[in-house]
């Protein structure tokens, strides 16, 4: 699948979740209404986050994990969410960073920038801006940003090196990376492979775990850490595989912990400089 099929593939299906969502489904790997999400998409904020924004931005969550929990967010910082969806991590952000700070959501669907933008009015919060573009070309000038976050978006990119060469550029010198991705790990039968991410967030390319470091790595980060945040089982995978006319049973031995969810930490030098051109960074 090219590039541009991939785009087209991810923005229909973020697309049709945002529609669920307002037609009062759910948005969770094609979900319909009364039914219910994956292990990936399923049990990731607590009573308490939920409490503070609206349902429809509970509800149209699609991420793996967690990111505003385990980001370390102060007060009076500038945050950029990459692939914001309906905005959870956005607006829970924004109570994080007060008054003083600025959070930035970045999607490129119309449905999910107008499911975004409903949600802050229901919010009620001030210090939030959803803008429409690609994690691969940020609309953000060098410099701006203190934190990066994004929860599960980053995999489904065709170019990983050039979101991760932009959010260096976007970040200041000491700013932090700070995302939830899905992660794959050692290796296995690429048919086995390609099955299994038909499963683990419906559509994505994710990156094995040291890949991700390299990646990260070769893009101009350093202090990379990949914190595991769920590994997923056999279990977890069964119903999901076996619809697609495939042996579950004999895929275990392949697929059994070697797929998870990850929070992903990274820095960018005090002394780095940001990139010029495409290949600078590397």
């Amino acid at each position: 699948m090219g590039d541009t099929n991939i785009k087209e593939v991810v923005m229909e299906k973020y697309g049709n979740a945002a529609l669920r969502v307002t037609s009062g489904g759910s948005s969770c790997c094609g979900a319909s209404p009364g039914t219910s999400c994956d292990p990936i998409t399923s049990n990731l904020y607590d009573a308490t986050q939920a409490g503070q924004i609206p349902e429809e931005a509970m509800l149209a969550s699609l991420g793996c994990g967690n990111p505003t929990a385990l980001a370390k967010l102060n007060a009076g910082e500038t945050v950029l969410d990459l692939g914001s969806g309906g905005g959870i991590d956005v607006l829970l952000s924004a109570r994080r960073v007060g008054p003083t700070g600025k959070v930035y959501g970045l999607d490129m669907t119309d449905e999910m920038l107008a499911l975004a933008n409903a949600n802050k009015a229901k919010a009620g919060v001030t210090n939030v801006e959803f803008l429409k573009g690609e994690i691969e070309h940020i609309p953000l000038p060098d410099n701006s940003v203190d934190v990066i976050i994004s929860n599960c978006v980053i995999n489904l990119s065709a170019d990983k090196d050039a979101v991760l060469r932009e959010a260096f550029r976007v970040l200041k010198p000491g700013g932090r990376f700070a995302v939830s991705d899905v992660v794959t790990r050692g290796e296995m039968l690429p048919e086995i492979r390609k099955s299994v991410l038909l499963w683990v967030g419906c559509i994505a390319g994710a990156l094995e775990e040291t890949e991700y470091r390299n990646k990260l790595a070769a893009a101009g980060f350093g202090d990379v850490e990949i914190e595991p945040t769920r590994v997923y089982k056999m279990e977890d995978a069964r119903e999901f595989l076996s619809g697609q006319g495939l042996d579950v049973d004999s895929l275990a031995p392949q697929v059994d912990g070697k797929f998870l969810s990850a929070f992903i930490r990274a820095v960018k030098p005090v002394s780095a400089k940001s990139c010029c051109g495409p290949s600078c960074c590397n």
